[in-house]
């Protein structure tokens, strides 16, 4: 079986001004990336996954939230949500497509049409909360694939993996006291967005780590702490909030990864899903904001997602 690979061109369309660097572009260094490395004729193609539905949406997000957005989406130019985050006239169009692009991947998954899938799409999700938009996200991608997976499948645990450089809080916030997702995370700490929760649950595996970790220290935290939690936990299907930005080269953030750290992350991932979940895999795109880096992070992602 393949890797699904699911992009859109609606999620070009969604920008937030020629200055952001949660850009268009993103989507394409990924894209050029895989062509030129010769990967993407190994993997099954989709251009136009389809919409996540409203009740999609709301299985992870407040009725009132998803009527707010409706309302403040601009017919033109942009809508401020804060400082650093804008609709335009498109973005509700992308986001409900980026949302559709991981039900599409774990429909896929759990059919065994595909074995893994890595979702090419924007806005990323993993800060929007489930009353709130923040850090470039409004509907949180991965938790309405886990939703999903969940409510749909009938599935009994699901995790989620997250090595973005920023906490991803809304992903937190939405699964807190959910047994039935267990949450696994490093991120640069103390940073953006400074909402660390105190208080502990079995499910969430948060992991704090100091500006200028290392690659090596982070391959660490995986192996002593994640990867012993997750067998615990013998997920049945394993999410990725795929941020590259932990990428010494990206000046998002202050870490000091590599893409051979991303493919030694991944293959400890496939190896613990071939384990537990039937190898089923689907990563979704969070952060990431060098291009070079990003490209060639993504290329080692989804190679080894793929065995290539």
């Amino acid at each position: 079986m393949e890797t699904l690979y699911i992009t859109s061109p609606a999620c070009r369309q969604h920008e937030m001004g020629s200055w952001h660097p949660e850009c268009p572009e993103r989507l394409d260094a990924i894209n050029d990336h895989l062509l030129s490395s010769g990967i993407m004729t190994f993997l099954d193609v989709l251009d136009r996954p389809r919409v996540a539905t409203e009740a999609e949406i709301l299985r992870v997000h407040k009725p009132e939230y998803l009527a707010h957005l409706k309302a403040v989406s601009p017919a033109s130019g942009y809508f401020a949500i804060d400082g650093d985050t804008a609709m335009n006239a498109h973005t509700l169009t992308a986001a409900f497509e980026a949302a559709g692009a991981g039900i599409e991947a774990v429909d896929a998954v759990l059919a065994g049409a595909a074995r893994s899938a890595f979702c090419n799409v924007r806005p990323p999700g993993h800060h929007a909360e489930s009353g709130r938009a923040m850090g470039f996200c409004f509907f949180n991608n991965v938790a309405v694939a886990a939703a999903h997976a969940l409510e749909h499948h009938r599935l009994a645990r699901v995790a989620i993996v997250d090595f973005d450089v920023h906490h991803g809080n809304g992903t937190e916030e939405i699964f807190f006291d959910e047994p039935r997702v267990m949450m696994c995370s490093f991120y640069q700490h103390p940073f953006y967005p400074n909402s660390r929760r105190e208080e502990a649950r079995d499910n969430m595996v948060n992991v704090p780590v100091d500006a200028y970790t290392t690659g090596f220290d982070l391959r660490q935290v995986v192996s002593d702490i994640w990867i012993p939690r997750l067998a615990d936990f013998q997920p049945q299907l394993i999410l990725v909030s795929a941020g590259f930005d932990a990428h010494r080269e990206d000046e998002m953030g202050q870490l000091g990864m590599t893409e051979s750290d991303y493919a030694w992350i991944t293959d400890q991932l496939v190896r613990l899903a071939e384990r537990t979940a039937g190898g089923r895999i689907v990563s979704v795109l969070e952060g990431g904001y060098n291009l070079s880096a990003l490209g060639r992070s993504a290329v080692a992602h989804i190679r080894s997602l793929s065995k290539l």
